[in-house]
């Protein structure tokens, strides 16, 4: 670390979600004297300008798939800006620890190679990490068994015209009780149903997939110079322990010299929102 002082983590979402959906650790990380700061990514969150009739009750599907997206035009790029422009005015507050979910580890990747002066480390709570070109364009040599992938087919909205966009209607599980209890087992098999229903009511309808290009790519000459830890989580259905180790075992041959440091939890994929204190508790352990 570059100081003694205390490290600022810094969250950054994964998809279809937004800064609430770190709320809980954030909380907990408070009580145990620990900064935070949790990032909305262009185009989520609270100023973004989400279709309204994706909140309205009983929806109308027509509308639903003719709003345009808040997440139009927006790359990659856009989320490495952002993050970083976060990350300068923390400079000179304290060390920073980086920290993705899901899908933000392709934007915390990207800020690593971008401007990792400003970075004490990176944390991956079981987040992409691409660290092959042939991992955007290849199969992968891995089992995946995944449980989401299957479910955000049947979520999805047709008819949307955003190239890049999938619009996925999360709120269409509150009255499908089988459907909620499927989600339930992929995303956050370890929370109540109540907590469930709070997670989905937090998150966004859409997410742009565009931002699976090569820029995403984790550099040796950037994320590479930046301490790095992967989180397992050994009971993500989302992503996978067996897609997690693979991505695990590929960033290590890119930078053998600088390997993953690799801690597991028992969590599903959002376990952070369910059980925060057990997050917090690993967190600051990392440190």
């Amino acid at each position: 670390m570059r100081a003694l002082s205390r490290p600022i983590f810094v969250f950054v979402h994964g998809g279809s979600s937004n800064a609430r959906a770190w709320g809980p650790l954030q909380n907990e990380l408070a009580l145990l004297g620990y900064r935070s700061h949790a990032v909305d990514l262009p185009g989520h969150g609270d100023l973004a300008d989400s279709p309204a009739a994706y909140y309205r009750q009983p929806q109308d599907l027509t509308a639903l798939a003719a709003a345009p997206s808040p997440l139009r035009g927006i790359t990659l790029q856009d989320n490495v800006k952002h993050v970083v422009d976060t990350l300068r005015r923390l400079d000179g507050r304290g060390p920073v620890v980086l920290v993705g979910n899901s899908l933000g580890g392709l934007t915390i990747s990207a800020v690593a190679n971008a401007a990792p002066e400003l970075l004490d480390r990176v944390v991956y709570l079981s987040a992409l990490c691409l660290s092959d070109p042939a991992m955007l364009t290849e199969a992968w040599d891995v089992v995946d068994d995944n449980l989401l992938d299957a479910l955000a087919a049947r979520i999805t909205v047709p008819g949307v015209d955003e190239p890049g966009v999938a619009r996925l209607n999360w709120r269409s599980a509150h009255g499908d009780p089988g459907l909620f209890a499927e989600l339930k087992a992929a995303i956050m098999a370890d929370s109540t149903d109540h907590q469930f229903r709070l997670l989905l009511d937090s998150l966004d309808p859409d997410e742009n997939y565009a931002v699976l290009e090569p820029g995403a790519l984790v550099q040796a000459d950037g994320w590479g110079r930046v301490p790095h830890t992967y989180v397992r989580l050994s009971e993500d259905h989302g992503i996978t322990p067996a897609v997690q180790d693979y991505m695990i075992r590929k960033a290590d041959e890119l930078t053998p010299h600088n390997p993953f440091e690799v801690h597991t939890l028992a969590s599903s994929h959002v376990g952070y929102f369910s059980r925060p204190r057990v997050f917090a508790e690993k967190l600051i352990d990392l440190l």
